[in-house]
């Protein structure tokens, strides 16, 4: 990098951090900064809604998978989340809308209590901001990979700068700031994206080799299989199972984007654009990917520095600088609206069990507890990241497939199919039951099971398994032993029926955690 790559990205960071104060101005209560108080539009929610899926992981673990084995990268990963999103714009989006503008509600787990009981919302709301912990950090440590390759800074002031940009723009601005910011990201993404693959289209015809005859080289050999390695047939099954659930809301992040527009309608119609996003987006960044094994040789064992060695090979100084703002508009998308969503949990979900005075909470006292857990989670997923690859979390890339894809689907399970008709009769023993017995699925697979066999538990069945055994519990118990009362019937009714009309409606203070059910009022 020289003094033009440099500016660019201060100038970035500068856009990004103006963004969050121009924001400020829009967040007036818990509402705004949780939900941007339904008054979103379904294209900027849409355009959020992918931004926030992916971060700069994909320029490092999923190109050194791209390295190594090819098109599989996109046909295991991104066209599993596509698909996922499009059943989950009619299956999700609408009914997730709903919690807000029915239920009247901020965060996506804050209805759990009603729908099952305390106990329920609790160990779903503890459990999924561990997991986000982690998996922002592996976030954290990606990108501070990629910064170590262009500026020669060590790992940790990389998280610690891109950490602190963050906290700023999004405990500032809330949702509307990470909004706007994603739509910016995802115009220079556009950008960078483009610069590269046309730069690689250019040096391979320097070389001699046609856009289609890359394909019959040696280095690509077995590269243009759909699946191949460890991600097979029963990998791309589990991870469009698993996709299905984490990217319509099981992360959480995903499902305030659905609360944020104004109707159920325009829910819909934000998951949908996502979902083409997802499926045509992708394809031009993983195509520099796939050629990568033509171009330059991984100095890493699992080719995660593979993409940044082609950028810095092949771009102009300038350029450089645009795509290295680009890997940094992914990840800041991720991890800023993962901290607003934690932030949501903990101050409508915990907090006021942890607290009597939480409960009394206005709109000021609210609002500054949310801002504070925003910069708290920051801080926690950044010293997470520093531990990225060392012995108990390993590389990147095991975070994120490993622990995040194996351990969200006990916990997505009963916050998604608790929102659909057919699993009413499933109440909090079922959900408990699940939620736990696939933590401990997770567990015996990867690790007593694990060591008991040669070579290890295939990937596939390391992220299945648990999921498998969470959904069959959660469907079998609730046939057993069905726990469909009057008063959460009445909520599964409100979430699957038309809007009312009553489209932003105000957030009220966090409910007495005392009380167990809430009858809803009619």
């Amino acid at each position: 990098m020289n003094s033009l790559d440099w500016a660019v990205l201060i100038g970035y960071f500068g856009v990004m951090v103006a963004i969050g104060v121009w924001s400020h101005k829009r967040v007036d209560n818990v509402s705004d900064f949780f939900t941007a108080g339904g008054k979103m539009p379904w294209w900027l929610s849409g355009i959020s809604h992918h931004m926030s899926g992916y971060s700069a992981v994909m320029f490092t673990g999923y190109a050194g998978i791209a390295y190594t084995y090819g098109v599989t990268s996109f046909v295991t990963w991104s066209f599993p989340i596509a698909l996922g999103i499009a059943i989950g714009s009619k299956l999700f989006a609408p009914r997730i809308n709903r919690l807000r503008s029915r239920l009247h509600v901020a965060s996506p787990l804050e209805y759990l209590k009603n729908r099952y009981d305390l106990k329920t919302q609790q160990a779903l709301a503890w459990s999924g901001m561990l997991l986000k912990i982690v998996d922002v950090g592996a976030k954290w440590a990606a990108i501070a990979t990629l910064l170590s390759v262009f500026t020669g800074v060590s790992l940790n002031q990389g998280i610690l700068i891109t950490g602190t940009i963050t906290a700023v723009y999004c405990t500032i601005g809330g949702l509307w700031a990470d909004a706007l910011t994603e739509l910016g990201q995802f115009v220079i993404q556009l950008l960078a994206g483009v610069a590269m693959f046309i730069a690689v289209i250019m040096e391979l015809n320097d070389k001699g080799i046609g856009f289609l005859d890359a394909w019959d080289r040696p280095e690509l050999q077995g590269h243009g299989e759909p699946l191949v390695g460890p991600y097979g047939t029963v990998f791309l099954l589990a991870f469009l199972f698993i996709k299905l659930f984490e990217y319509n809301g099981g992360m959480l992040n995903q499902a305030q984007r659905y609360m944020a527009t104004a109707t159920p309608r325009e829910a819909e119609r934000s998951a949908r654009l996502s979902a083409l996003l997802w499926l045509v987006w992708p394809v031009v960044l993983f195509f520099p990917m796939w050629m990568s094994p033509l171009l330059v040789e991984s100095q890493k064992t699992d080719g995660s520095d593979s993409y940044g060695l082609m950028t810095e090979q092949l771009l102009p100084h300038g350029l450089l600088g645009l795509v290295i703002v680009g890997f940094f508009s992914h990840t800041m998308a991720m991890c800023s609206s993962d901290a607003n969503a934690i932030a949501a949990v903990f101050t409508r979900d915990v907090a006021p069990v942890l607290s009597k005075q939480a409960r009394a909470w206005g709109e000021r006292s609210g609002l500054i507890a949310a801002r504070v857990t925003t910069v708290v989670f920051l801080a926690l997923s950044m010293a997470v990241a520093t531990q990225v690859n060392s012995p108990t979390f390993k590389d990147i890339i095991t975070v994120v497939i490993k622990w995040v894809a194996g351990l969200m689907g006990p916990i997505a399970i009963p916050m998604m199919l608790g929102l659909l008709r057919p699993f009413r009769r499933s109440g909090p023993t079922a959900a408990l039951t699940s939620w736990s017995m696939g933590l401990l699925a997770f567990w015996l697979v990867n690790y007593p099971i694990s060591w008991q066999i040669e070579g290890g538990v295939p990937l596939q069945y390391q992220v299945s398994i648990p999921l498998a055994v969470s959904l069959i519990l959660y469907i079998l118990i609730g046939f057993l032993k069905p726990e469909d009362t009057p008063e959460r019937l009445a909520i599964v009714e409100r979430i699957n029926t038309d809007d009312d009309g009553t489209a932003a409606a105000a957030v009220p203070a966090p409910a007495d955690p005392v009380e167990d059910t809430v009858r809803v009022k009619e």
